[in-house]
């Protein structure tokens, strides 16, 4: 391990022990308060473009192993934590941490007081940051750090995007149900087994791979296009239900993409109302198509443990949380309505076409890693296909 600094564009700079990769990169910095699941992090493609710093105060303890990936690489930018694990013990594990960022090219840093730099990032806002292990001078840093150029306006979907469409098979091998009584158990989810399997076509922008595990879980077949096909050939392949991924930066600049999930919507009225189930930047695609406005958070909202309130029926749902982006409610038009609500800051984290079959959320209900108390959503979407 040799020395590595993280400089800020308001000048700050931490200096701490570099882990992984050499190097220098920039990114949008931010925090993740998830105690756990700091593998499916690094691989969620939706955190392409930003350095990610964890608040749990030790990451690394039980290793990293293929079945926990959430697509093919790590996309984030630089890895922050208080303190690297020594020792990797876990019956799962395959390799180190340290060792599978240093083989995917991504710069670690450990030691830095991470609890400071959330505070300050909490205050602030997040912000434009330099990681660095070959340029230790602070000025020098801070410079480039308010040279780069962030997320905002710029369209880094196009990055993470698969470049064909094509058929995912794998469901989830096993999956916790909650029965009527709230008893759980593990197996295979009824549906999956149930005669008629519903055609979804899955618009890529950066989807996390325990998505379309859910949705071949509750029995559907699933085609996976890239996010920027056309809605006449998502139409051709003559889908029972459309979804909308999750994904990295901003949704603003997504113009084709937004005129797109507008035809598709158009296409849902006019037709037999092909349902469309929209999760995180889906949900906010779907808002714009709507004609809502969407606007950048001042930290976002990252981790495991979001409380959300269901304005249909009221209850609390403990959800998983990867945004910086938010749909305005107000700007809603009169026949979408808000259905989940965040209580730690009020922003909408769903809406709710009131005639038409389509619905989002902006959490993860598929959590991995993470609480399940939002599953029930992947149902909702497989009874509106029939």
């Amino acid at each position: 391990m040799g020395t590595a600094k993280l400089a800020l564009e308001d000048g700050s700079v931490f200096t701490g022990r570099s882990f992984g990769a050499q190097g220098e990169i920039d990114g949008e910095v931010v925090f993740n308060t998830s105690m756990t699941g700091y593998q499916e992090i690094l691989t969620d493609p939706s955190y392409h473009g930003q350095i990610v710093a964890m608040t749990y105060p030790q990451i690394g303890n039980y290793g990293v192993n293929a079945g926990d990936a959430e697509s093919r690489k790590p996309w984030v930018r630089g890895f922050v934590v208080r303190e690297l694990s020594a020792r990797v013990s876990n019956f799962r594990a395959e390799k180190s941490l340290e060792d599978y960022l240093a083989e995917n090219g991504v710069i670690g840093v450990e030691g830095i007081d991470t609890r400071a730099l959330v505070k300050l990032t909490r205050v602030q806002g997040a912000m434009k940051g330099i990681l660095s292990t070959t340029d230790l001078d602070d000025a020098s840093l801070v410079a480039k750090a308010k040279a780069s150029p962030g997320l905002v306006g710029r369209d880094i979907v196009r990055d993470v995007m698969p470049h064909d469409a094509a058929v995912w098979e794998p469901g989830l091998d096993q999956k916790y149900i909650f029965d009527a009584s709230g008893q759980g158990k593990v197996g295979a989810h009824p549906q999956i087994n149930s005669g008629k399997r519903p055609h979804v076509v899955a618009m890529d922008f950066g989807m996390k791979w325990n998505i379309p595990r859910h949705l071949v879980d509750i029995g559907c077949r699933v085609t996976v296009v890239p996010g920027s096909t056309p809605a006449e050939a998502i139409l051709e392949h003559q889908p029972d239900g459309v979804f909308i991924s999750n994904g990295p930066g901003d949704p603003a600049p997504l113009v084709e993409a937004t005129q797109t999930i507008k035809t598709l919507i158009r296409s849902a009225a006019d037709s037999r109302g092909v349902p469309i189930f929209g999760i995180c930047l889906g949900h906010q695609l779907l808002g714009q198509a709507f004609g809502a406005k969407t606007f950048k958070l001042k930290f976002g909202h990252r981790g495991a443990n979001h409380p959300v309130r269901n304005e249909a029926n009221g209850k609390i749902e403990i959800t998983t949380q990867n945004h910086g982006f938010a749909v305005d409610p107000a700007t809603l038009p009169a026949d979408v309505v808000a259905s989940h609500v965040n209580l730690n800051d009020q922003t909408l984290e769903g809406l709710r076409h009131s005639r038409l079959p389509i619905f989002s959320v902006q959490y993860h209900p598929e959590a991995s890693a993470g609480p399940h108390d939002s599953q029930y959503l992947f149902d909702e979407f497989r009874a509106a296909m029939g």
